[in-house]
C-alpha cells in the first residue's frame, strides 16, 4: 500500500505499534521536536496532534525537520518497484540513488525515463512530495550521514562518495540543513593515531539494509545458490558472495550478503576499494535482493498462489550483461547445464581477480571483450552457434549504447530491443527483464512449467487463456511466476 492510501490515523497507528511492514513507506515529522523518524522509532511516542506524515524522507526535510540519530532514516528501505503511474518518478529516483544523476543533469534524467524536464517534476513532486534536485540533495546528505557513522572513511573521501562535488559543498548543505558539522556524526577523533591506524587497517565497509517483514531468505538463497557461476560467486553458510566491478571501472571487487533476522535486515560487506562506488553498490544490493518490496501488497495480489512463501522476493542480478549472456545459455537446457556453460565461459574469457575468498577467483568477461569474440571463439567451449552469434549481438548493442539493461531502463523497449536480436525469443526477452531490469510485471510466454501448472496446454490458444488469467496478478506477475515454479518445485520433490 502507497502512502497515498494511508490515512494519518493509520499512520500514527503503524508508529504507534512500530510495525516494520510500514518502514519506509512513509515518515513522520514531530513538531515539538522539529525530527522525523521511520515509523519503527523506538522514542518516546509523540502526541498525534504533534505528528506530520510524509512520503519520502526528502519531503520531511523540506518541511523543516532533521534526520532522528536513533531510528535513521536513511536506513529505511526503498520504495517498491511496482508498474503503476508513479513508474517514471520512481525510475528517475533510482538514477539518483544508482549516483547516476546530480543537480545539474536533470534534463539528463528527464531523457532517460522518456519525459521533458517540467513533466519530471510534476510527477516527481506528485510521488515524492519534493523536486527532484531536493531528493537529489536529501540522498547525497543521508548517505554521507550513514558513511560518517558507519564507517572509517575520511571525510574527504565520505563526500564524494556521497556524490558531493567537494567537501565545502557538503558541509555547507549539513550546516543549511542540519545545523551542523558532519564531523559531529564520527565515531572515532580525528587526531587519535590509533584510531588512524585502525582506520587504514580496514579492507570492507559494513552495511545494515533493513526490510520489511516477512523475508523468505532461505529460498532467495537457494535461488542463486543454483546458478551460481564458479568463480564469480558462492553460496555457503548461509552467506552470498561474489566478485562485481564498480560502475565505471574494470577492476574487481567483491561483496557478500548475509542475513540478519532479529533486525529485519540483511548485512552487506564489501571491498573498500569500492568505497568511491559505494552510492552503486548499495544500490545495486537493494535491487538484486528485493528488499523494497512490499510483501503485503504483493501477497493480496497474489491471493492463494502467495500461501506458504509471504516473503519470497525477485532474485535480480549485480550485472545485468552477465544475466543477459547467462539466460542465453540456460535456453533449453537445465540449470545445471546452463551453469557448467558459464562456468566455461568464465574461465576462458573472464578476467582474474585477488580476493579474500579461495573461491572467488574470476569477474565475468565485460562487453567490450565479449563483442571482440567470433562464434568460434565461443563455440569451442560446446556452445551452439546461434546461441553465441546472439551473445555477441548483445555485447556490441550494449557497448555501442543501444540496449541498457540496468533497473533504470524502460522494460517494454527493452524487451523489444532484445527480441530484434536474433537467437532471442519472447521468453529469455521477458527473464531477462524480470531479473536484469528488476520488472515486477514480466510474463515470460511459452513457459511450459507456467502453463502445466495452470492446466492450459502448450498452444497459441493455451498461452492466451494464461495471459488472460495472468491479468489479476498485475503489477506482480513476476512473483507469480516465482511462486509457481516454487509450487512445482515442492510437488516434484515429493
Amino acid at each position: 500500500m502507497h502512502f497515498t492510501h494511508l490515512t494519518p490515523h493509520a499512520c500514527y497507528q503503524a508508529m504507534k505499534s512500530h510495525d516494520a511492514r510500514f518502514d519506509g513507506r512513509f515518515f513522520v515529522g514531530v513538531s515539538s521536536t522539529h525530527v522525523y523518524c521511520r515509523p519503527i522509532c523506538r522514542v518516546r511516542l509523540p502526541m498525534q496532534k504533534n505528528c506530520g506524515f510524509y512520503p519520502s524522507a526528502a519531503a520531511a526535510e523540506a518541511a523543516g525537520f532533521r534526520p532522528c540519530l536513533k531510528c535513521r532514516p536513511e536506513l529505511a528501505p526503498g520504495f517498491a518497484a511496482a508498474e503503476a503511474s508513479a513508474k517514471l518518478a520512481r525510475a528517475a529516483a533510482r538514477m539518483i540513488e544508482d549516483g547516476v544523476a546530480s543537480d545539474m543533469d536533470l534534463a539528463h534524467v528527464a531523457e532517460r525515463v522518456g519525459v521533458t524536464d517540467r513533466h519530471l517534476r510534476r510527477i516527481f513532486a506528485d510521488e515524492f512530495g519534493v523536486s527532484p534536485v531536493r531528493f537529489a540533495q536529501t540522498h547525497r546528505l543521508l548517505l554521507a550521514k550513514r558513511l560518517l557513522t558507519d564507517t572509517v572513511l575520511p571525510v574527504s573521501e565520505v563526500a564524494f562518495a556521497a556524490g558531493f562535488s567537494s567537501v565545502r559543498r557538503m558541509n555547507a548543505l549539513f550546516s543549511e540543513r542540519y545545523g551542523f558539522a558532519p564531523t559531529r556524526l564520527r565515531k572515532v577523533v580525528d587526531g587519535d593515531e590509533a584510531a588512524r591506524s585502525a582506520a587504514q587497517a580496514v579492507d570492507a565497509l559494513t552495511f545494515v539494509l533493513p526490510y520489511r517483514p516477512p523475508y523468505d531468505w532461505a529460498r532467495v538463497l537457494a535461488f542463486f545458490a543454483q546458478r551460481a557461476v564458479p568463480g564469480v560467486e558462492s553460496v555457503t553458510d548461509g552467506v552470498y558472495r561474489r566478485v562485481i566491478r564498480a560502475e565505471g571501472t574494470h577492476r574487481g571487487g567483491w561483496l557478500e550478503v548475509s542475513h540478519v533476522p532479529v533486525k529485519n535486515a540483511l548485512q552487506l560487506r564489501f571491498a573498500a576499494s569500492l568505497a568511491m562506488a559505494t552510492q552503486a553498490v548499495l544500490s545495486r544490493t537493494k535491487q538484486v535482493f528485493d528488499v523494497a518490496a512490499d510483501p503485503q501488497e504483493i501477497s493480496s495480489a497474489l491471493g492463494a498462489l502467495a500461501d506458504g512463501a509471504p516473503g519470497l522476493r525477485l532474485p535480480g542480478a549485480f550485472d545485468g550483461f552477465e544475466l543477459a549472456l547467462r539466460a542465453i545459455l540456460g535456453q533449453q537446457v537445465t540449470v545445471k547445464a546452463a551453469r557448467t556453460l558459464a562456468t566455461r565461459f568464465v574461465e576462458a574469457f573472464g578476467e582474474a581477480v585477488v580476493t579474500p575468498f579461495a573461491e572467488l577467483t574470476r569477474a565475468f568477461p565485460l562487453p567490450a571483450k565479449v563483442a571482440t569474440l567470433t562464434r568460434d571463439d565461443i563455440g569451442r567451449l560446446g556452445i551452439v552457434g546461434q546461441r553465441a552469434e546472439a551473445m555477441i549481438a548483445i555485447a556490441v548493442a550494449v557497448v555501442e549504447g543501444r540496449l541498457a539493461l540496468t533497473g533504470n531502463a524502460e522494460p517494454t523497449k527493452t524487451i523489444e530491443a532484445l527480441r530484434a536480436i536474433k537467437g532471442i525469443g519472447p521468453w529469455t526477452a521477458h527473464y531477462i527483464a524480470m531479473r536484469a531490469l528488476a520488472w515486477p510485471d514480466a510474463w515470460p510466454p511459452q513457459d511450459v512449467a507456467l502453463l502445466n501448472a495452470m492446466k492450459l496446454p502448450n498452444t497459441v490458444k493455451g498461452q492466451r487463456e494464461a495471459d488472460a488469467l495472468a491479468e489479476v496478478w498485475r503489477p506482480w506477475r513476476s512473483y507469480a511466476v516465482l511462486h509457481t515454479w516454487r509450487k512445482l518445485e515442492v510437488v516434484t520433490e515429493k
